[in-house]
């Protein structure tokens, strides 16, 4: 596998990038402490290993990635922007994009626009559905403490990385303390002042309006333990063709949860 880094967008930005065969662009989400080694892990050389080209950045202001140079860096047109220039830098004919949470908003973004992109893996995501009729009514699975709430202590100890580990992910024993660590060290340093700017700009605007428009095959992979999960059924009907899968065992990162069914489901998918 490997790792290097590249300029675009005038950030220079890590990735990793492994195998041959169609381009798969994988797109982590974007808690603080996120990266491409807390959320993709093993994924990048799986699937590259199956047949795909595959390039997993960290994205700005993430992992070993730059930040922004300035506020305006932080503007969501500009981070999906870079994630745009990362990829255009290689320049594929056709490209898939596997998102994972604030990922899966980007990716689809970038869709709506370039015409490019093949095929799309959307995972669950709290920005990207459409809204609950009644957001307050009864669900399969309440609303618990927002992450958002969770992750505003300007200087995040190991006990809070660990809590919101456990809170995005069913599979407890996957929270080691190794694993804590990775996380709690891409929070921290310049991750605390990244969020801080993310933070600044305020809540992504709604796009699911514009899911419509997109005329890409789409795999829903939704987790059965995610807060609300019944609007991955809204965000199914909002993308017109797409097919839901949601497992038992997975929250909000089924690929970390159970990584073996998510290839298993995934990998026919992207090659179909």
């Amino acid at each position: 596998m490997k790792k290097a880094f590249v300029t675009v967008a005038g950030i220079r930005t890590h990735y990793l990038h492994a195998g041959t065969g169609p381009t798969l662009l994988m797109l982590h989400g974007q808690l603080p402490g996120s990266c491409v080694e807390v959320e993709w892990g093993g994924n990048v050389q799986r699937f590259a290993d199956a047949g795909f080209s595959v390039y997993a950045p960290d994205l700005s202001g993430f992992g070993q990635t730059d930040n922004p140079a300035d506020a305006s860096g932080y503007a969501f047109k500009t981070r999906i922007a870079h994630a745009q220039a990362f990829i255009d830098h290689f320049n594929p004919d056709r490209y898939s994009i596997w998102g994972s949470s604030m990922g899966t908003y980007m990716g689809c973004s970038m869709a709506l626009e370039d015409p490019r992109v093949d095929k799309l893996v959307i995972m669950p995501s709290t920005i990207l559905p459409p809204p609950m009729l009644d957001p307050n009514g009864p669900s399969v699975v309440p609303l618990r403490e927002s992450v958002a709430t969770m992750v505003q202590d300007p200087e995040p100890s190991l006990d809070l990385a660990k809590k919101v580990l456990n809170r995005v992910m069913s599979n407890k024993a996957l929270v080691t303390d190794d694993f804590v660590q990775l996380f709690h060290k891409n929070w921290s340093g310049k991750g605390v002042l990244a969020e801080q700017g993310r933070r600044a700009v305020g809540r992504a605007p709604g796009i699911y309006q514009q899911l419509g428009r997109l005329r890409n095959r789409a795999l829903l992979l939704w987790g059965a333990d995610e807060a609300l999960p019944e609007r991955s059924l809204l965000l199914q009907r909002a993308i017109p063709g797409s097919e839901l899968h949601v497992l038992q065992g997975c929250a909000h990162w089924p690929q970390v949860d159970r990584p073996d069914r998510t290839f298993e489901i995934v990998e026919p998918f992207l090659k179909s």
